[in-house]
């Protein structure tokens, strides 16, 4: 039936009288609620109390550069904050749950918050519905109200019914309905028990764990040096404000705070960068997983192929025919009749849209329009049945079944040779890849129907064989997953004939053993890790049959990512590590259930998300690795000195560190962040999830580097002051080393394989443009006099800056030697 719906005045007029379908929520303050975090921040803490010191002293422009300096880091951590937040925020909405709503004698689909009262909206197999609302027309229709009850059981529900409301948050397990709504946003039922939906729940991840631990520890590692300093200087000088300065400028340079800001940068902008191709992920935190995944678990229909399901044949079993329509001219017959009448009035189902397509072409005179439902029973059992009971305009009856073939044959009185006939006719169908559907009567003059199907007595008709052609990529989309390293296995409904015949259309791996549900079901724990890790095609699965695949994948040590779209697939969608739902096809339960939506229902952007898991994750490891490095010299600089005595022992006040943390920032959360991802990255197995930056085998060769850089600085700098230089060239020659070491690192740390004579080919415009900024600021701070005052600078001449310049290469550049050593081992371990 044809409803008008509202139009676009009455649209506004409800909207303004019952309000919106949103609940109650307190306004959010992004600005003021990123600065709140920034004041509580150790650094900022540190920078407040330098800048008082100094004014203390009477060091009035270290003051105010100090407070510019707290200006330039808290503008910094806003934009980079306010981004990630707006990144998120877009997912968010992206991520909302749709409706079908008719508006202006038209079905669209909207947003379900903008839905209205008085709205008709239709929702169908695997839907959330949006709002209250009253049911206008159902058709073997139920509902799963345990969001609201608590009871899993479905609740078959019309316009009959003694109660036919129906409730925002529950889910259409069956069937399809339209209804009118009469209570939206807080005046729901779920809204007067405050139960939000469709949120975007941000789980801590290992990583961002291991993060704030190793955050943590290095803020009381600052703790605790920052009072040794202060308590050494004190000693020494009796000065307790310049004590303080020189203490707050160690745990300055000890607090990695760039960490934590550039993996929420790395995952925000990873999210809106696999929107921009087409994937909409529930958490910017799963881009961490995406890395990782080690087998994609895969549905058939819609993913593989391309869910057109298009009905090629009929087999008759009373005339013994067959109707192939890739050669014959289709002839209308009782099975393809009955398999109408079998049909939801308002087909949602590929296949049963195609039986609807065929009969308007063949049917002699087209009766769905005069014939009247009189009673339905939903798809159910195992394996699964429907039917429908029909009053034609003559007045005659007519009860039709449509379902697996077993579940047909089960209720059919079949001689053993019509048996034998259906079952060859079957394997034949499946062989070429076919997906099969059993038809079938039942006597229309019985005095009282059932109150299950599974109670009559059914004559079978024949079979309808339906054809979804393969994805025309999905071959090279299955190599690419081959080629880094990732399983793919399918678990699909249909029958083991069809399952093997399209996993060898589209080059599918496979041993050529198959498991069924049933199987599955009957083994133990221990037999069933085994057997998954060997099986790659799975027929005739279950909901219960596919969670304990992915059960026993985790268990195997396996990263699990699952594709799935039906209300069926929520429990199995959660249990996987990476739960995949189809945009396009999936129901509002998957959707809701996974970590992730293709937007298009396209397996290609699942390869695509993949390599950016991959390629953010080793970005992510180059900024951190950078980081460390980095850091440790500053470190040095400002303790050594004054471990071994020297005559210079304030080498570096906090002017000096805050100078260089503001160049450190930008290099590691924007210029790392936009790197690409590496060549030989999708050639690679996945890293394991366990794997953490904050080991000493990952972290030794940032160690190694910072120790070397920290050897050239402070080795110069010695070096000068043994020959009389003045603390103001010493400090010069050794700040300048550090921020060319800085300039250099960046180059060489795009790549811990390949040699910087590649990864300067890079497509990467941020490198030159920060890399110049940083090397344009140190050229202005040497040469300007009242800048040098600032810094405590001495001019030095062309020859001590030529020094810097080696020492700094020399002290950065030695790692192209061990890239080198790399290459060379991984090649002789390949030939291997």
């Amino acid at each position: 039936m044809n409803y008008a719906g509202l139009n676009d005045l009455e649209v506004n007029a409800n909207r303004k009288s019952f309000g919106g379908n949103k609940m109650d929520k307190k306004p959010e303050s992004p600005i003021w609620s990123i600065l709140s975090e920034i004041i509580k921040e150790p650094l900022f803490i540190i920078l407040i109390a330098a800048s008082a010191i100094y004014f203390s002293l009477g060091e009035i422009t270290e003051g105010i550069i100090m407070l510019v300096a707290i200006g330039l880091v808290s503008g910094i951590s806003v934009f980079q904050e306010n981004k990630s937040r707006n990144a998120v925020n877009a997912l968010k909405k992206l991520s909302r749950p749709h409706a079908k709503v008719y508006r202006n004698r038209k079905i669209i689909q909207i947003p379900t918050e903008e839905i209205v009262v008085k709205d008709l909206f239709l929702v169908e197999d695997g839907d959330m519905i949006p709002a209250d609302a009253k049911i206008i027309e159902a058709h073997d229709f139920s509902v799963n109200e345990s969001i609201l009850t608590g009871e899993s059981l479905s609740v078959s529900k019309s316009q009959h019914s003694e109660s036919p409301s129906i409730f925002q948050g529950t889910t259409v397990d069956a069937g399809n309905c339209v209804a009118e709504v009469y209570a939206v946003g807080s005046q729901t039922a779920l809204g007067k028990i405050g139960t939000s939906l469709g949120e975007i729940i941000e789980t801590k991840t290992p990583l961002q764990i291991q993060i704030k631990s190793f955050v943590r520890s290095m803020v009381i590692f600052g703790a605790i040096a920052f009072l040794l300093v202060w308590g050494i200087n004190y000693l020494n000088s009796q000065d307790i404000l310049n004590s303080l300065l020189n203490g707050l400028t160690l745990a300055m340079s000890v607090l990695p705070e760039e960490i934590p800001v550039a993996f929420s940068t790395f995952m925000a902008l990873g999210a809106y960068r696999l929107y921009k191709n087409k994937v909409i992920i529930r958490s910017p935190y799963t881009v961490e997983t995406l890395g990782t995944a080690s087998v994609i678990c895969t549905d058939k229909t819609g993913t593989l192929t391309e869910n057109r399901m298009e009905l090629r044949a009929v087999y008759d079993l009373g005339t013994e025919s067959i109707q192939d329509f890739t050669k014959d001219s289709p002839v209308f017959n009782q099975t393809l009749n009955y398999a109408l009448w079998s049909s939801e009035i308002l087909p949602f189902d590929p296949m049963e849209k195609s039986i609807h397509e065929v009969y308007a072409k063949l049917a002699p005179i087209d009766e769905r329009k005069s014939a009247k439902m009189l009673h339905e029973y939903p798809l159910s059992g195992k394996p699964p049945l429907m039917t429908h009971i029909f009053q034609m305009a003559n007045g005659e009856k007519i009860i039709a079944v449509k379902g697996s073939v077993e579940g047909v044959i089960k209720q059919s009185k079949l001689s053993d040779v019509e048996t034998e006939k259906v079952f060859a006719q079957l394997e034949g169908f499946t062989s070429q890849g076919y997906r099969v559907l059993a038809v079938g009567k039942a006597d229309p003059d019985m005095a009282k129907y059932p109150k299950t199907q599974q109670e009559f007595n059914f004559e079978f008709l024949g079979l309808l064989a339906f054809y979804d052609p393969p994805k025309k990529n999905i071959q090279e989309v299955l190599k690419t997953f081959y080629s880094a390293g990732i399983k793919v296995k399918m678990i699909t409904g249909d029958y083991a004939q069809t399952a093997s015949a399209v996993a060898a259309q589209i080059g599918l791996k496979s041993s050529g053993q198959i498991l069924t549900g049933d199987q599955v079901l009957a083994l133990d724990r221990a037999g069933l890790r085994k057997k998954v890790d060997k099986i790659d095609v799975f027929a005739r699965m279950y909901p219960e049959a596919k969670l304990r695949v992915i059960e026993a994948l985790k268990q195997n040590g396996e990263i699990v990512a699952m594709t799935g779209d039906g209300v069926n697939d929520g429990p199995a969608l959660k249990a996987a590590h990476i739960g995949i739902s189809m945009g396009r096809r999936g129901s509002e339960v998957a959707k809701s259930a996974a970590a992730l939506v293709l937007m298009d229902d396209d397996l290609v952007h699942m390869t695509k998300a993949v390599a950016l898991g991959r390629r953010i994750y080793e970005n992510l490891k180059k900024a951190i690795q950078y980081i460390i490095s980095i850091h440790i010299p500053i470190i040095l600089v400002v303790l050594l000195p004054l471990a071994f005595s020297w005559e210079f022992t304030l080498i570096f006040s906090p002017i000096h560190v805050i100078f260089l943390e503001l160049i450190m920032g930008p290099t590691c959360s924007i210029v790392f962040e936009n790197e690409p991802i590496e060549p030989n990255s999708m050639t690679n197995p996945p890293r394991k999830m366990s794997q953490t930056f904050f080991s000493w085998a990952e972290l030794s060769l940032s160690v190694v580097q910072g120790l070397t850089i920290t050897t050239v600085a402070l080795g110069l700098g010695y070096y000068l002051m043994i020959q009389g230089e003045n603390i103001e060239t010493v400090r010069t020659i050794i700040f300048t080393t550090l921020v060319l070491s800085n300039v250099f690192l960046t180059l060489v740390n795009r790549s811990f394989y390949y040699s910087v004579l590649k990864t300067i080919k890079y497509p990467n415009k941020l490198v030159p443009l920060v890399l110049g900024i940083s090397l344009l600021l140190l050229v202005i701070i040497l040469t300007v006099p009242s800048i040098q005052s600032v810094f405590e600078f001495d001019t030095v001449n062309m020859e001590l800056i030529g020094a810097t310049m080696v020492v700094s290469f020399f002290g950065v550049f030695w790692i192209e030697l061990w890239k080198t050593w790399q290459r060379k081992k991984f090649k002789i371990e390949k030939c291997k």
